[in-house]
């Protein structure tokens, strides 16, 4: 595999916040993120069950959203695309680099790059981890993310794992997505009209794979760093990255303006 023409990465491990933190330090790493900055991972859980939706996705016409609201089920809007993704038992990661790096590219080819090292990460575990594209796995569609199928997906034994999405400004390129320990299914079921799919969803405890969060961020560490040929340098928010994500939090991502009818409460850089 050909590596990056970047050799160190700055490390976040950002522990466990809730939906609407996450997605704020996503956006903020990202709007602060200049061309000749590191590129960035950054490790995060959640610290309740949760919901994060598609930037553009209709999530009214399948997610029972006074259910959710009353289950103590948290929802975020993303900055990404794609479907109606599921958190819980996972840990999600983020990466951050230059737009350069990717513009010619393309978004599959990006995608399957920066996936790598989800492949190494499968494979290391003992599971015959693919893309969706290599496998000849056909494309479907669904308001879940969980439930529908793309090129660049990652699939074990003909199913699905995980979900990853990108966002691109004219600095930088955002991808992040899940690592799925396990997932309360039942409960995560009920709060859909119809029938999900997630009880067809991989998790790695259902590929009889039994391991704790930190075993499991210390593999992702690990591979990570064999594929894409990086040393990784730990580091945390900086003011700047600080300050804007608290008022992200405050002013976008804690508000039904933006969480449920997608306006745009905040200027966006």
């Amino acid at each position: 595999m050909k590596r990056m023409d970047m050799h160190t990465w700055r490390f976040i491990d950002s522990g466990t916040a809730s939906a609407q933190w996450n997605m704020a330090v996503d956006e903020a790493l990202l709007s602060a993120y200049k061309e000749n900055d590191l590129p960035i991972l950054r490790l995060y859980r959640w610290e309740e069950p949760s919901l994060s939706l598609g930037r553009f996705s209709h999530f009214q016409e399948t997610l029972q959203l006074q259910k959710t609201q009353s289950s103590g089920v948290a929802y975020v809007r993303r900055i990404t695309g794609g479907g109606i993704l599921v958190h819980g038992g996972d840990i999600s990661y983020s990466l951050i680099v230059p737009r350069s790096f990717v513009q010619k590219k393309g978004v599959r080819n990006s995608y399957r790059y920066l996936c790598g090292f989800l492949i190494k990460l499968y494979r290391d575990l003992g599971l015959d981890a693919g893309f969706a594209y290599d496998l000849q796995i056909p494309e479907t569609k669904s308001p879940i993310c969980l439930a529908g199928t793309e090129a660049y997906d990652i699939i074990i034994g003909g199913r699905k794992i995980g979900g990853n999405a990108q966002r691109h400004t004219r600095q930088a390129l955002l991808q992040h997505g899940s690592i799925p320990l396990r997932l309360d299914k039942e409960r995560f079921e009920a709060l859909f009209s119809e029938d999900s799919g997630l009880s067809l969803t991989n998790t790695l405890d259902t590929l009889q794979i039994d391991m704790t969060e930190e075993r499991l961020s210390l593999e992702i560490q690990k591979a990570f760093n064999e594929t894409l040929g990086t040393i990784v340098q730990t580091g945390s928010l900086s003011a700047e990255e600080l300050m804007l994500a608290e008022r992200l939090f405050k002013e976008k991502y804690s508000q039904e303006a933006w969480n449920v009818h997608a306006k745009n409460t905040l200027q966006q850089t």
